[in-house]
């Protein structure tokens, strides 16, 4: 995974849990979330809306 092992991941998670503090990981969890489900719709070309009407 990147070359990241788990040493590498716990001090990335300290250094995270240090500058925003405890009560805040679930929101910023949530925002990493939504943001890498958002670039993924984007990069797979996918619009919510379609445009070509259906035959009936």
């Amino acid at each position: 995974m990147f070359g990241f092992g788990i040493p590498e991941l716990s001090i990335i998670f300290v250094i995270v849990t240090l500058i925003f503090g405890v009560g805040r990981l679930p929101e910023l969890g949530g925002a990493m979330g939504k943001t890498i489900r958002n670039f993924r719709k984007a990069s797979e070309g996918k619009d919510e809306i379609e445009i070509t009407p259906k035959d009936a």
